[in-house]
């Protein structure tokens, strides 16, 4: 099928890609030139493992190219996919008007019919609008379709190429066939349903993964104070087929970009039907203070934080990934700043993004994970990258001027830490807090 892509963020550029690894001739477009001159050659503008391979790839197979171009690109396709973003607005609602503009420069530019699909994430009856827009650009007929997508930063490729399941919300019951054709070679688990509830079940399944993880880290913080361990708990609530293992991991609270906006956005949309979504605003509101658990184990372990060098180890809000957005490191950053702290921060991948948002003379910015330990009070683990798991533990100890480590993302063992020299806090592993075991038997 020959396809127009609007948008070369995550959800765009990745899921242009692999339709056309799928053997579908695709056009990926952007109105910023940048943009489009770096995918020309076959770089990439989001960090995502293996996709400039992939585009390289597909470039080269004649099934992908890249223009600003969007009028002849929407003429030379058949099915056009909105995939531009839907950032929050300061209320928390998501802002419509780039798909609201994508799908007027996609209306008049039609030459014939066309299948809208929609694959940002969007409020439910935002395809209703969507088709309005349309509707007053052109007099060709058209369809809507929305397909929201589920990949993951880090993970995005593998997510879109073998998908748990695929979502398509249609009116018009004659597109089943064909969308049903175009998904099928990711995975026969195809749900096909109306458009309202396809825009739905995506915020229903975001929001529900979100509550998962706030409610972990609430058992996180009672096992610190009844003597349980997190990980044994999480592990045991697991094995209950009902629950599954999946985000129960505690740590210092969820980020990026879909969580936070889609939570946010999902109570503004119950908001706007006189609804107040009580379980969802604790689950925002746990997240927020989650974050800080980490300055409070600071608080703990050194007492006072001006002028105190602490060494901090991630800044992306997950591993495999350059995003910023909402990440924990941003709040826990700023406090430190705030307090007074000299702050040295590495993160393998995420250092330029994150030094746009935050700089101040209290940041010391460091080549790797011992830079910004060495001569530090404490390190703090805020992203649990496979570079940090694999530090030597010992030597970290003796580069410190106070053998702290606070690790947000539990990433260490009872048994890699003792020994270690360390005084070692986590997330719900009270047995393992404070001085280590052997240097206090010592």
């Amino acid at each position: 099928m020959k396809l127009a892509v609007i948008g070369t963020g995550y959800v765009g550029l990745v899921s242009g890609v692999c339709f056309a690894h799928k053997g579908n001739e695709v056009i990926c477009v952007d109105l910023e030139q940048h943009k489009i001159d770096m995918l020309n050659r076959a770089e990439s503008p989001i960090y995502e493992p293996g996709i400039e391979e992939l585009i390289a790839l597909n470039m080269e197979a004649g099934r992908l190219e890249f223009t600003s171009d969007l009028a002849d690109a929407v003429r030379r396709s058949d099915i056009v996919i909105l995939a531009v973003g839907t950032p929050s607005l300061a209320n928390g609602e998501a802002n419509l008007s780039y798909i609201e503009q994508a799908a007027a420069d996609v209306g008049k530019a039609m030459n014939g019919y066309k299948i809208i699909m929609t694959k940002s994430t969007v409020p439910v009856g935002t395809n209703e609008k969507i088709k309005d827009v349309l509707a007053h650009h052109t007099s060709l007929s058209f369809d809507i379709v929305s397909a929201p997508e589920f990949l993951r930063e880090g993970s995005a490729i593998n997510d879109t190429l073998l998908p748990d399941r695929i979502i398509i919300g249609l009116d018009n019951t004659g597109l089943r066939e064909t969308m049903v054709t175009l998904h099928q070679v990711f995975t026969d688990k195809i749900y096909v349903t109306d458009i309202r509830s396809a825009e739905m079940i995506k915020y229903a399944s975001n929001a529900f993964l979100a509550t998962k993880i706030s409610f972990i880290n609430e058992i996180a913080n009672i096992c610190e104070k009844v003597g349980a361990d997190v990980t044994c708990v999480a592990d045991g609530m697991g094995m209950d087929k009902r629950i599954g293992s999946s985000f129960l991991q505690a740590g210092i609270g969820y980020g990026g970009s879909c969580f936070p906006k889609d939570t946010n956005a999902l109570i503004q949309i119950a908001g706007n039907v006189d609804y107040e979504f009580k379980l969802l605003k604790s689950v925002v509101e746990v997240n927020t203070d989650q974050r800080f658990m980490i300055v409070s184990k600071l608080r703990e372990s050194l007492g006072q934080l001006r002028g105190v060098p602490i060494g901090i180890w991630g800044l992306a809000f997950k591993p495999n990934t350059d995003d910023i957005r909402e990440a924990p490191a941003l709040e826990i950053v700023e406090t430190l700043i705030q307090a007074g702290a000299i702050v040295k921060l590495y993160d393998p991948i995420a250092m330029e993004k994150f030094k746009e948002r935050v700089n101040h003379p209290n940041i010391v910015w460091c080549a790797s994970p011992q830079q910004a330990a060495e001569g530090s009070d404490a390190v703090c683990l805020l992203t649990d990258w496979e570079e940090f798991k694999n530090v030597n533990l010992v030597q970290l100890s003796s580069i410190l001027h106070k053998p702290v480590l606070i690790d947000g993302r539990n990433v260490f063992t009872e048994e890699q830490i003792q020994g270690s020299g360390l005084e070692y806090y986590s997330v719900g592993r009270p047995r393992m807090s404070g001085w280590n075991r052997d240097k206090v038997e010592a």
